[in-house]
């Protein structure tokens, strides 16, 4: 049975897909059995056009089409809206014996969220599910990802706090479309000092790879 970590983010477009794919491109190409996973994704009306299709394209891993996610929706709009109008709920159940199954099959698995992490997954009468319930569910450790640019320090620490007040286990913060500037320092800076929580990457626009450690990678795993 592999090992997994959860991706999220500060919000929508912040880039956690493309950071996902440069994770499970490095450790598919440092040699290890790399598996992706997002329970719901919307906007799209196939697997190749969608955030698994890319990161499966962008990696190179050889996983099947249907085992990287578990519900697609064609409306681009909040998946707890768009199971709604498609009237195809998610069923925590099945997410969790999909992400099983990749689990199973895989050494580490990396698994997408939706949007931030305050994402409603499935929101009903009968039944509510959050994003923080599946990561809860798949008892998994929390790599989240944010912009390098102007009021990324509030949107972190506001994050991680929502993130800590839950319980859940933050092992670093990414910082995507890095510059380097003297901002983009300062928020790194400011982030490490307001959060406690250190930043274990910065990546550039368009980088093909992450700069960081593969020891330093696997340990966010669990």
């Amino acid at each position: 049975m592999g090992k997994g970590v959860f991706i999220t983010a500060t919000g929508t477009d912040v880039g956690k897909t493309y950071i996902t794919g440069l994770i499970v491109k490095k450790l598919r190409r440092e040699g290890y059995l790399a598996g992706y996973y997002k329970a719901a994704l919307s906007g799209t009306d196939s697997v190749k056009k969608s955030d698994a299709g890319y990161v499966k394209q962008f990696s190179g891993i050889t996983q099947n089409d249907e085992t990287l996610v578990s519900y697609m929706y064609k409306q681009a709009v909040s998946p707890h809206l768009a199971s709604r109008l498609e009237k195809k709920p998610v069923r925590l159940d099945k997410v969790y014996a999909d992400y099983m199954r990749v689990k199973s099959q895989c050494e580490y698995v990396t698994v997408e969220g939706s949007g931030g992490i305050v994402c409603p997954i499935l929101w009903e009468k009968d039944k509510k599910i959050l994003l923080e319930d599946l990561i809860k569910e798949f008892k998994l450790p929390v790599v989240l990802v944010a912009d390098s640019g102007l009021g990324t320090i509030n949107v972190t620490t506001l994050t991680t706090a929502y993130l800590k007040d839950r319980k859940i286990e933050v092992k670093g913060i990414i910082m995507n479309r890095f510059n380097g500037s003297v901002m983009h320092q300062d928020n790194r800076r400011m982030i490490e000092e307001l959060t406690q929580i250190p930043v274990v990457a910065t990546v550039k626009e368009k980088e093909k790879e992450i700069k960081i450690g593969t020891e330093k990678l696997l340990s966010f795993f669990a």
